[in-house]
């Protein structure tokens, strides 16, 4: 009986210097040109997401004042309820504790509402926030917030 010799090893290919495998270690992880294309595609998206997020954020502020105004609102009528009128320019808001459970918190923007009474339009207080810039006008974020306007 002949005996069988086992097939010898294959060979892996060599680099200049005689080292095996040297191709194999090449090919298996990513260039720093790949990575890079990689990043900047993550970049340009989070920065797109970012812009879509941000804007949604200025219009919740807006939305936020406005729900704030018309919950003072409800506070103011159910005072005047208690207390037979409204409170006093000097008292504020601030005569709205009970009803509010609490502090009379500020706008969205950290802006203090302004209270006024008698109101300029109509029997009602006039309620303002001006909106994030803080200054009476605007457009867009920076416009007013009032109480007498339909929300």
């Amino acid at each position: 009986m002949t005996e069988r010799t086992p097939n010898p090893p294959a060979r892996l290919p060599r680099d200049e210097a005689g080292n095996a495998g040297a191709r194999r270690r090449r090919r298996s992880g990513l260039t720093l040109i790949e990575m890079l294309v990689v990043v900047t595609i993550l970049a340009l998206f989070a920065g797109y997401v970012g812009l879509k997020y941000w804007r949604h954020a200025d219009l919740a502020r807006v939305t936020a004042a406005r729900n704030q105004i018309n919950t003072f609102r409800d506070a103011l009528i159910t005072y005047k309820l208690a207390n037979g009128n409204f409170p006093t320019a000097e008292q504020g808001l601030a005569a709205l504790r009970s009803e509010l459970s609490g502090d009379v918190p500020l706008d969205p923007w950290g802006h203090a509402y302004l209270y006024k009474y008698p109101g300029e339009h109509g029997d009602e207080p006039d309620i303002i926030s001006y909106g994030a810039d803080g200054q009476p006008g605007g457009e867009g974020i920076n416009a007013d917030i009032v109480s007498w306007k339909s929300q």
